[in-house]
């Protein structure tokens, strides 16, 4: 893993995560689209369920990575957008990502929003990866 998660001790202890990450000068990084809940017929993946959009958008983005040489442990930085203004709803979907993750907490931002690109979407997660070949 050629990324290095950083933690600060200034910061609040409640958010356990790495505030921020770097990745060293002769890495390569891939930069992925927004990974969706989709099957592979194109039908939206759990309609209604945070919980098993968020497992479908890591599962797709793990094909993605493969494909690009990487691995969730490259992940460097993530974007979590959930349609939703419940909070609760946010936290569910949150805490598939961070179950995902582990000890291997890239920092990222979790952001409501009002609607997604496809018919029944919650859930998108967009990541950069950092990979030294």
């Amino acid at each position: 893993m050629p990324a290095t998660l950083i933690r600060s001790a200034a910061l609040s202890d409640v958010a356990q995560y790495a505030y921020a990450a770097t990745a060293p000068a002769n890495a390569r990084l891939i930069f992925l689209a927004g990974s969706c809940p989709l099957n592979a017929d194109g039908s939206t993946h759990g309609a209604g369920d945070y919980a098993a959009q968020a497992e479908k958008c890591l599962e797709n983005m793990s094909t993605a990575l493969a494909d690009a040489g990487a691995a969730i442990e490259d992940v460097i930085s993530t974007r979590v957008s959930v349609a939703s203004s419940r909070q609760e709803d946010l936290v569910t979907a949150w805490n598939v990502v961070r179950d995902t993750f582990g000890e291997h907490d890239a920092p990222s931002t979790l952001v409501g929003v009002t609607v997604l690109g496809y018919d029944d979407q919650l859930v998108e997660i967009e990541a950069v990866a950092a990979v030294v070949d």
